[in-house]
């Protein structure tokens, strides 16, 4: 058999070691932190908190992948009273309707977007400028970047419709995102793999097999000694609440005067924190030279506006920053063919969200870590001679 090794024990390594073992390779996952799972971690305690808001979109290419291996588990269904709380902050108020011209462009415009344009340009020339900065704005569940409006208009359209799509695409696994990541880590230690946490690597191992590089794209330079591996990323504020509960705090607070969001977790599920409490999770974009202060106070200002009392009612609250953990962003002129590619040569393979590889968010690690196991299994004969499926 094979030995394929794997840097990485988050989304897109543990995909890549599960596909790789169902191939019939032998498989080593080399994890540096104790826990697996990278950014798709869901904390222990009393407040079962994300690294970050985190979802599971419906028609996203993992999501048959991860059924067919019951991979996904139970999930937390939106009550239909919760859904109808859904608010918006427009012109400094609380509104429970989006603009329309916001409505008209993720609905109405169903040509495709062009690459070198970017969206507010494009989006301004359809529905007005005011609208086009709302739909902008919103897209940031989505991107967590500072400015959508200045991206490629294909790459932020594609997001606005996913993002405002009927039915809704977003699902969450019970218990939080850890639990996906729990049947993830058993389904690939069942099939072999063999997973050495706490085991941190600085440079790459004697290779007597293919290696999968599924570390950060900063990780990834610096292990690789390549300075190509660079690609634009979002830099957010997070934000983890967890509030006495009050009958008038809405589901989700999206800002349509800058990019932002507040969602309340345990609408959907409760597990999250005890009886009584509510969990709010927020990603709050900042631009290059704003600091995580600021995000703050744009969280706050949101939490004002929408969650009455928020202060008094706080039970446990934390903070930090995000740079660079939020997927690729594609200027005018890019697309995601543009990133770092996932084969490095020599048999090296790079995967992550921020390589050559299709989708949103998580769904980009996903497909490159499938992406990388396929190359690899079309240059490897097995011992017989035959490939590797």
């Amino acid at each position: 058999m094979h030995r394929i090794t794997v840097i990485g024990g988050g989304f897109a390594g543990l995909t890549a070691s599960i596909a790789a073992a169902e191939s019939g390779a032998d498989v080593r996952l080399y994890e540096a932190h104790q826990t697996l799972g990278g950014r798709a971690r869901t904390s222990d305690g009393p407040y079962r908190t994300n690294d970050g808001p985190h979802a599971l979109y419906r028609r996203g290419p993992h999501w048959d992948w991860l059924r067919r291996r019951d991979l996904i588990g139970p999930l937390a269904a939106i009550p239909p009273r919760e859904g109808v709380r859904f608010r918006f902050r427009r012109g400094g108020a609380l509104r429970k309707v989006p603009p329309l011209a916001m409505v008209r462009l993720a609905y109405g415009n169903r040509g495709r977007a062009p690459v070198g344009c970017d969206f507010l340009s494009w989006a301004s020339d359809r529905v007005g400028v005011e609208g086009a900065r709302a739909a902008a704005r919103y897209t940031g569940v989505a991107l967590f970047h500072h400015d959508p409006g200045s991206l490629s208009a294909a790459f932020v359209q594609e997001r606005l419709r996913r993002a405002t799509s009927l039915p809704p695409e977003a699902s969450y696994p019970r218990g939080g995102w850890g639990q996906v990541i729990e049947r993830m880590v058993d389904r690939a230690r069942r099939l072999g793999v063999r997973i050495e946490s706490g085991s941190r690597v600085d440079v790459l191992p004697e290779r007597e097999g293919p290696v999968i590089v599924a570390t950060s794209l900063d990780a990834a330079r610096g292990l690789l000694k390549d300075d190509s591996l660079r690609w634009p990323s979002g830099r957010t504020t997070l934000i983890d609440l967890v509030l006495s509960a009050h009958r008038e705090d809405p589901f989700i607070l999206s800002d349509l005067d800058a990019p932002g969001w507040l969602e309340r977790f345990t609408a959907q599920d409760p597990s999250l924190a005890p009886a009584g409490y509510s969990l709010i999770q927020g990603q709050l974009p900042i631009a290059p030279k704003e600091s995580k202060a600021d995000g703050v106070t744009h969280a706050e200002d949101l939490l004002d506006l929408g969650f009455p009392h928020w202060r008094e009612r706080t039970v446990w609250r934390r903070e930090s920053l995000a740079q660079g953990r939020t997927g690729a962003v594609d200027a005018p002129g890019t697309t995601w063919r543009d990133r770092p590619a996932i084969d490095r040569g020599g048999g090296v393979y790079l995967v992550g969200d921020q390589v050559a590889a299709p989708g949103v968010l998580s769904e980009v690690s996903f497909t490159s870590a499938l992406s990388a196991v396929s190359l690899v299994s079309q240059r490897a004969p097995g011992p017989t001679g035959s490939q590797i499926h």
